[in-house]
This record gives C-alpha cells, structure tokens and sequence, in this order.
C-alpha cells in the first residue's frame, strides 16, 4: 500500500504514461525475462530428446585393449583400426603417446616369420636368429624368443606361435599392453613395438648386449690374464649397478607395480655396462585377475623372497628390498645362490631363528651393512626403496673402483641349480 500510494504520489491520476513506465520492470521485464528462460529450457530438452548425438571416435588405451580387439574382429571390414599394433613395417612404439594410429593392412599379406640368419622375409627384421633357451627362461610352446636387427640396432623378438589359441593371444597382448602402460624409464629395457594384426604376434625389445646379469657375473669371475675385460666387477660397479636397478625399482613402485621377482637372472647389462630391470611376467601375473587367482603364486624363487612372502604370500615393496639386498649378495658374491647350504624347505625357519646372509669374502663392511639393512626380519625396519638409493649414490664416491672382484672357482651349473632351488620353479631373463 505505501508503494502504491508513492507512485499515486508522483503520478497523476490521468497520466498513464507515468504509470507505465513506474510499473514496467514488474510487469513487463520480469514476465518477459521468464517467458524467454523458459523457451530456451523447453528447446534444450526438445533437442536432447529428438537429436541423437554424434558418436565420437573410440579410442583405445591399453586397459582396454583387449575388449576392443575382439570387437574389431567382429568388424574386420572396418579400414582402420585402432590400438598398440604394427603391422608390416612396424612402427615404434611410443609409451607417451598410446594409443598408436594404424595404417591400413593389405588383407592378402601373411607375412612368414624368417627361420635363418639370413633371410628376410619382413620388411622390419634381418638377421634373425633363434635366441638359446637357457635354464632360467621357462621353455614354453606358446612362445619363440629370436635375436634380429630393426632400424639398424639389435633387438629381441618374442614371437607367438601362429596356431595359438585366442586365449593365448588375448594374454599375449594384454601382457604387452601392461609392458606398454609402464612407460618409458632409463633403467627399464625398452618395447619397441608390438605386431598384433597379423601372424606371427610379437614383442619387439631392446637387447643388451651382455644378456642378463646372472651370466654377466659368472663370466666375470674368469681372469682375463691381468688385462681389463669388458665384465671386470668392482665394488664401485656394484653400486653403479645397483643404484640403477633400485632407481627401476622406485619407478615401478609409484606406478603401483610390485616386481616379485627381482634377481640378477631378472637384470640385463647393456654394453655399457648400465644395468636394466626385467622380469615382468611375474609383477604382470600377480595384478588381480579373479578368472584365475592364485594360479601363479609359486613361480618365483623361494631364496629371493622375503620372510613374509614365503610364510603369508604377502608382497609390498618392502619384499622387493628384501630381494634387492639379495641381488646385492648374488653380485658381490659373482653369482653364488644366495642360501646355498639351507634347503628351501628349512629357509623360513632359518630365517625365524635370526639368520640371514653371511658376509662375503670380497664383500666390505659399508656393502654388507647395506645388504642386512634390506634383508631385516622386521619389515618396518628395512630402508625404503628411496633410502636405498641414496646410500648406493653415497658409497659409490668412496667405493673401490681398481680391485675387480674374484671368485675361487668357476661356477658348477648343476650344482647352483640344486641350491638355489631351480627344481622347485622357472624364472624368466626374457619376457
């Protein structure tokens, strides 16, 4: 009523003009403004209702890569495709930029996988060669492992066999694609790429020149004659080494990876010398798969792992410390299996009692305390994966980097294999 009266006030009676333009913000602009709100709201749902959206491109990333895969076999006219592939002419594969494009295959090209050292069959690979199976790398008929040349440098082929069955393959790919998700770091040998849309099926790898480094140990403990060999191992090496498999470590563990199987049989040496970490399958095995759990539990060794890996199952990252610190002993030691008088069966109790490693010959003080700082019972009290690491950078400045490190006597293959439990499982240098 005030309101009114004040506009009566200002406004008189006869002068609707007034009266208008006093009146017009409540009944003109506001019913207006309401009035257009809801056409524009009525117009959006009309168009969400009766339009259908465009499909946008469906791109494929490495977790889940295997479903797209069956769903491009159920539409093989398509003309591209997409995932980690390479087909004739293999393309690198690049970890940050996954998921790779794919040229179009020629549907009447099979290409023959090269049998000699010399043929070639694919425009990719020459010199391909069969890579021996040693004790360490479980035989298998699913899986061929070769040696050839691409892009002018050495790699390794691990090559499916042709007939195998789809769920083979689908394991085959989802495991390159785990390998692939990992991502690229120095210590970590390089995937170069992956032919998947046509037979034979293979990972393309770096190769280090010096293989793994369990036999890179046992060539060393030969005497060059007192002239320096491309294997001489010092104490300063060590921590090289050793600082370089721990930074893999660190790496896989903040991508949530456990390795399980760390291990000089697990190492390659390059050329240089640089150290990188493998053995894979076992980390890839134990990710939660509910079709098949437990199934590959028992496959790595028992003398690697820690006290609550072979009484509970449990693994962390403290159990790789626990297993670096052997790899430490295996290294000083130039390859001797680590536990070598205690049965597999006794080691737990062996270790519940308080025993652990013994100090090596060669070994110095400041190494062996690193060596019991991860193999502690108490996995609370063990180093970090970090603390590791900077207590390798540390010791390496005052290391000694001229005394190369000797063994008594050459390795006894048989003998090593019943020591350090070989009977009980198969690892793998190679994946």
């Amino acid at each position: 009523m005030s309101s009114n009266s004040t506009v009566d006030n200002l406004c008189a009676p006869d002068d609707h003009l007034c009266l208008t333009r006093e009146y017009m913000q409540a009944v003109i602009i506001v019913p207006t403004l309401l009035f257009l709100a809801t056409l524009v709201t009525l117009l959006f749902l009309f168009l969400r209702r009766f339009c259908p959206e465009k499909k946008r491109p469906r791109v494929t990333t490495p977790g889940n890569y295997s479903s797209a895969r069956r769903h491009t076999q159920r539409h093989s006219h398509r003309s591209h495709l997409q995932g980690i592939d390479a087909p004739p002419g293999i393309d690198p594969l690049e970890h940050e930029e996954l998921p790779m494009s794919v040229q179009q295959v020629q549907q009447n090209v099979r290409p023959a996988f090269p049998q000699t050292s010399t043929e070639r069959r694919h425009n990719a690979f020459s010199q391909v060669t069969a890579l021996p199976m040693t004790f360490y790398i479980k035989p298998t008929d699913t899986v061929s492992l070769y040696r050839a040349r691409m892009d002018n440098r050495d790699v390794v082929l691990r090559v499916l066999r042709e007939r195998a069955s789809s769920s083979e393959e689908e394991h085959f790919l989802d495991f390159a694609s785990f390998v692939s998700g990992l991502g690229r770091h120095p210590y970590l040998p390089e995937l170069l790429g992956v032919v998947s849309l046509q037979p034979p099926m293979m990972m393309v790898m770096e190769e280090l020149q010096h293989r793994d480094l369990l036999g890179f140990l046992w060539r060393s403990r030969q005497d060059s004659g007192g002239s320096e060999s491309s294997w001489d191992m010092t104490e300063k090496r060590i921590h090289i080494m050793g600082g370089q498999v721990a930074s893999a470590l660190e790496y896989l563990h903040s991508k949530g990876c456990i390795h399980g199987n760390v291990g000089a049989r697990s190492v390659l040496v390059g050329g240089d010398l640089t150290a990188k970490l493998w053995g894979l399958g076992s980390a890839y095995r134990r990710r939660p798969q509910p079709s098949s759990p437990g199934e590959f539990q028992d496959m790595e060794m028992k003398k690697w792992q820690a006290p609550e890996v072979l009484a509970r199952g449990v693994f962390s990252p403290s159990s790789d410390v626990w297993s670096f610190g052997v790899l430490l002993y295996e290294m000083v030691t130039l390859g001797d299996p680590p536990f070598a008088q205690i049965p597999t069966t006794e080691l737990l109790q062996h270790l519940q009692r308080g025993k652990n490693l013994k100090r090596p010959a060669t070994c110095s003080s400041s190494l062996f305390s690193l060596i019991t700082s991860c193999c502690h019972w108490n996995l609370k009290q063990r180093l970090s994966i970090q603390q590791v690491i900077n207590k390798l950078q540390a010791g390496e400045k005052s290391a000694n980097g001229r005394t190369v490190l000797r063994a008594p006597q050459p390795i006894d293959i048989e003998r090593y294999l019943r020591e350090a439990g070989y009977g009980e499982a198969f690892n793998y240098a190679v994946l």
